[in-house]
Order: C-alpha cells, then structure tokens, then sequence
C-alpha cells in the first residue's frame, strides 16, 4: 500500500516537473515576443500554468533575491523535486520494503 501511494507521489511530481517546464519554455517564447498573450488559446494555457506554479514558487521568492529580470525561482523548485523523486521517496520505498509495509 505504501509504495503504491509513493509511486503516486512520484507520477505527481513528474507531472508537476512538466508543468514547470512548460511555464518556463512558455515565458521565454513570451519574453521573445515569439507567441502572443492576446491569442486566447496562448492566455488560457498561460494562466492555467501559472495558476499551477505559482502556489509553488511563492514561498520561495519571498526569500530569494532579486537579480533583476531573471526569475531562478523555477530552477530551485525544479532541484527540489529532483532531491523528492531521489534521496527521498527512493529511501521510504526501501524502508518500506525493508519493514514490511510495502
């Protein structure tokens, strides 16, 4: 039961992954002027995707430090869930097939 519930915390998180890069590549293609916000397709997906990272990155920019235009906040959530999906769930599903609970 445990590790099922892990591997549901890992498909999030790649999803989650996903999304991020997606904000990320979608506001350098705004930044170069490449697409349009105006688009209503391009508006919906813009806010949809920052309705979805914007929860995430929030905490994080309040302590982080202004350099300017460029906005690192998505690189350290990126790295933070890098250490989720390793180090972290990779030793609760050994625990948990270590002690039984798998």
């Amino acid at each position: 039961m445990l590790l099922m519930l892990l591997q549901i915390v890992d498909i999030l998180l790649t999803v989650l992954w996903w999304f991020i890069i997606a904000q990320a590549v979608m506001s350098w293609l705004i930044a170069f002027n490449v697409i349009n916000t105006h688009n209503d397709f391009v508006g919906q997906l813009w806010m949809v995707l920052d309705r979805i990272t914007e929860p995430l990155y929030r905490p994080f920019r309040r302590i982080m430090p202004d350099f300017g235009g460029i906005d690192l906040t998505p690189m350290l959530v990126l790295i933070l869930i890098i250490i989720l999906q390793g180090p972290v769930l990779g030793y609760l599903a050994r625990f948990a097939y270590t002690n039984g609970l798998a």
